[in-house]
């Protein structure tokens, strides 16, 4: 029997005991299923997943599942980074044991088991200490976070700090309107494109703005400026937006246009 440790909010503990675990997991092709790690040697590396998933919030802390999968139970395995997993990389729960074990540096790594796990599949349920283990990723201590909008975690601890202190590039935080606006009005008339189009850039970042002063520039001869016009307003909950738009929609120019028809269509 391969033993494995499914980590999990306190709160589920009760329900674990009575029912076993859900099959509230996404693996490959959606499929529903469980999360896992086999039980080695290493504690810390058994515990891997830890403080990684108290980021997300835990009622009660985390409890550690340990249970027992058959031998020849079908799994999947991999590293985390390698998602969607092919279809043929199904496994045995004994063979993931043993390519897991044997790796040099097996953080990171996952076992996806296919199903909801049993009752009588769970071996026991016990305390979890909540400091171990790595966050963000493998070897992220000591290595300067990234704040792109793709990495960044918004509403997570420290969160906005961070932002403030490593402001990123394209991502932000975006300055403030009266700082956009100043450029805007020195970038001319009818103003330079790349000038315009990186305050608009910051523009679309915000939920609302100053309609009122960018209205001008759906006039702008460069019509990428008009473009970047259309994504910059969007979302804004700003009145005024849905005319600007429709006036956008009879742009001259069919990028214009068809950047309007995607907003309408979502």
């Amino acid at each position: 029997m391969a033993m494995f440790v499914h980590l999990t909010s306190a709160a589920n503990a009760p329900r674990i005991r009575r029912s076993g675990i859900r099959a509230s997991g996404q693996g490959q092709g959606g499929a529903r299923g469980v999360h896992c790690f086999p039980v080695l040697p290493s504690y810390t590396l058994t515990h891997q997943w830890l403080r990684e998933l108290a980021r997300f919030g835990s009622r009660g802390g985390l409890v550690a599942v340990h249970v027992r999968l058959d031998d020849a139970q079908e799994v999947s395995a991999g590293h985390y980074r390698d998602r969607p997993r092919d279809a043929g990389s199904q496994i045995t729960a004994a063979e993931a044991v043993r390519r897991i074990a044997a790796l040099e540096d097996p953080r990171g790594w996952e076992v996806f088991v296919p199903r909801a796990i049993r009752p009588r599949e769970v071996h026991r349920i016990r305390k979890a200490p909540q400091v171990v283990g790595w966050r963000y990723l493998p070897n992220a201590h000591g290595t300067k976070p990234c704040t792109c909008f793709g990495c960044r975690v918004r509403g997570g601890y420290g969160a906005r700090r961070l932002l403030e202190r490593l402001p990123h590039p394209l991502d932000g935080p975006p300055p403030p309107p009266r700082v956009l606006l100043a450029r805007i009005a020195a970038a001319g008339d009818p103003g330079d494109p790349a000038v315009l189009r990186e305050a608009l850039h910051w523009f679309g970042m915000r939920g609302r703005g100053p309609l009122a002063e960018l209205v001008r520039l759906a006039g702008h001869p460069d019509p990428s400026v008009r473009e970047d016009l259309v994504w910059a307003v969007a979302r804004w909950s700003t009145p005024g937006v849905t005319d600007l738009l429709d006036r956008l929609a009879a742009d001259p120019d069919p990028e214009v246009r068809e950047a309007v028809e995607a907003i309408f269509e979502e």
